[in-house]
């Protein structure tokens, strides 16, 4: 099967053949360059509407003359999401050529095309897949017949973050080779970097006296927030900071968080494999951050050479012969492009297997096979359990991250066990059940607690247990405290009680237990209290065959004991994700 694949979501018009059978691809693209500032939408689709007739010309001529009139069995354009003007552009060229050919109509989703190109070319069965571009950034796994949201910005897109500070200080699109370069030349300066310019990432040395400029880092579970940092990086520049130098603070912070949050999406899910995908992921630092991780934690890391990673139809026409194969055409009438088309909304028809949380929230004959190590690495800590029954007690040891930069890791390891000691035993006050606090060394940023539950809510999760957690977070709300990320993996759940043969009666619900408050911190604020409730809810989604039940059950148990308004800004937090 030969496809012909068509791109124009927003910036670049690129045309491709995609030769299944030989894996060959085939790929022309003509990007749009603004004078100044950013893209602008109508100037975008006037360059479609002259670059897209030329660029699928030039493909089709070459498929002509290698392959002879017949050349396109298929053809697949961007559906979205994107800018409607320049997909309007795209889909009108699409529509025309596949009746011209007299060939079947494949809509693409833009996303997941950037994802299934990773897992295309790495050979990967069942990864974890980061897209980082300009409009977007959120973490994608495979569930139950789609590709879930596991984790994504609540505001900027990655790219566009950038971009907001090189527009702020007037440079020209697109900003981030430019903040690429500068970082580079500023660390060459501070000694961090060879003649080359890669970076040596967390070895100690001159990097660990290099002062990094303080900017906001804002993790919540699996999602993350660009819109602060892009604010401090533009008032550093307007104080005088060297435009270098916050280019290099800069790069650490964004994908220190971007990094942090791949990995606890391959902890939540029990994942060992990962691919990068997107246009921000050909900067050289995001890819060494990612792959240091993956390493660390002994998963397999991809991604696939620039061509596939800056926004190409190359993508589009890969993804549009799977589902082709796969019978997923749409009829011409029914073709309609969407700018708010979500990765989630797509049903998965040109693959099978089990879902990425293997092992997770399903059977427990395949969470007892796991790798008992593996579960005792979550994506923060290493955990160790020391003693015997009934005195029991867990030694959790914040590790060291190599990928970050020395400054930034030891502040985050310290701030995070300290938050974690103080925030487990005030919870402990407030009525909800967390461990005990033995023993806080701030210096190896380790905790000795007490040894609760005997597995992860995500081995345990019913409608009771869900419950139990609305209960829990309504009451750590109502003593203004939030946990910051309250995951399946990190509720403890203990055994049932046994039924006792003489009086008959049902045995007791299993006790739950919040642990890890290492992103907890004050605050009476109803938007954090409902940004707590999206983290477990989202938590929810990614893993479980059957949500919507878990999710009623947990919402009446916060409904029980917390705030009404809480649970009417949770709708509000949830819309806020890209393209809602």
């Amino acid at each position: 099967m030969r496809v012909l694949g068509i791109e124009g979501t927003a910036w670049c018009a690129s045309a491709a053949l995609y030769d299944a059978e030989a894996d060959s691809v085939l790929i022309e693209s003509d990007p749009y360059e603004p004078d100044s500032g950013g893209i602008h939408p109508r100037e975008a689709a006037e360059h479609m509407s002259e670059a897209i007739p030329e660029v699928v010309d030039s493909v089709l001529t070459a498929a002509e003359e290698r392959h002879g009139p017949d050349a396109v069995d298929a053809v697949a354009f961007s559906r979205g999401p994107g800018l409607g003007p320049c997909l309007r552009i795209v889909g009108t060229a699409a529509r025309s050529l596949a009746g011209t050919l007299g060939v079947p109509l494949v809509g693409v989703n833009h996303m997941v095309a950037h994802l299934e190109i990773g897992r295309h070319r790495s050979g990967f069965d069942n990864p974890i897949c980061l897209n980082a571009s300009g409009a977007n950034a959120h973490l994608l796994g495979y569930h139950d017949g789609r590709y879930r949201v596991l984790g994504e910005t609540m505001d900027a897109g990655v790219g566009n973050a950038i971009d907001k500070f090189t527009r702020h200080v007037g440079w020209s699109h697109p900003g981030g080779p430019k903040v690429e370069s500068a970082a580079a030349e500023f660390a060459t300066g501070a000694g961090e970097v060879g003649s080359e310019g890669e970076g040596t990432g967390g070895e100690e040395g001159s990097a660990a006296e290099t002062d990094l400029l303080d900017l906001p880092y804002v993790v919540k579970g699996m999602d993350f927030s660009f819109s602060g940092i892009s604010s401090a990086a533009n008032d550093a520049a307007d104080s005088g900071v060297p435009v270098e130098e916050i280019c290099f603070s800069l790069q650490e912070h964004v994908f220190a968080m971007l990094t942090e949050v791949s990995e606890r999406a391959l902890s939540l899910t029990g994942a060992d494999e990962l691919v990068l995908g997107g246009g921000v992921a050909q900067n050289d630092r995001l890819r060494e951050m990612l792959a240091t991780m993956c390493e660390a934690r002994g998963a397999d890391f991809h991604a696939p050479e620039p061509r596939f990673l800056r926004d190409n139809a190359g993508m589009i026409a890969v993804l549009g012969a799977k589902m082709a194969a796969a019978g997923d055409t749409v009829p011409i009438s029914e073709s309609a492009v969407d700018p708010s088309f979500r990765p989630d909304q797509v049903p998965v028809t040109w693959r099978d297997g089990e879902s990425v949380a293997r092992g997770r929230g399903g059977a427990e004959s395949r969470s007892a096979a796991r790798d008992a190590e593996a579960d005792r690495r979550g994506a923060e800590a290493t955990v160790t359990v020391e003693g015997t029954d009934g005195d029991r007690r867990v030694v959790k040891r914040r590790v060291p991250k190599s990928y970050r930069h020395p400054e930034l890791d030891r502040t985050i390891r310290r701030d995070r066990t300290v938050a974690e000691a103080r925030l487990t035993s005030e919870a402990r006050r407030a009525g909800v059940s967390t461990p005990l606090v033995y023993d806080v060394d701030l210096a190896e940023a380790t905790l000795t607690l007490q040894h609760v539950g005997e597995r992860d809510l995500a081995a345990a999760l019913d409608e009771g247990t869900a419950e139990a957690v609305g209960r829990h977070l309504a009451r750590l709300h109502g003593a203004e405290m939030v946990h910051g990320d309250p995951t399946t993996r990190n509720v403890r759940v203990s055994k049932r009680g046994e039924r006792t043969e003489r009086d008959g009666r049902s045995s007791p619900p299993p006790e739950t237990y919040l642990i890890d408050f290492g992103l907890g911190y004050h605050t009476g604020h109803v938007e954090d209290h409902a940004m707590d409730l999206h983290v477990f809810e989202g938590s929810v989604r990614a893993t479980a065959t059957e949500p919507g039940p878990l999710l009623a059950a947990f919402e009446s148990g916060y409904e029980a004991v917390g705030d009404e308004a809480v649970l009417d800004r949770l709708r509000d937090v949830a819309d806020r994700g890209r393209y809602r």
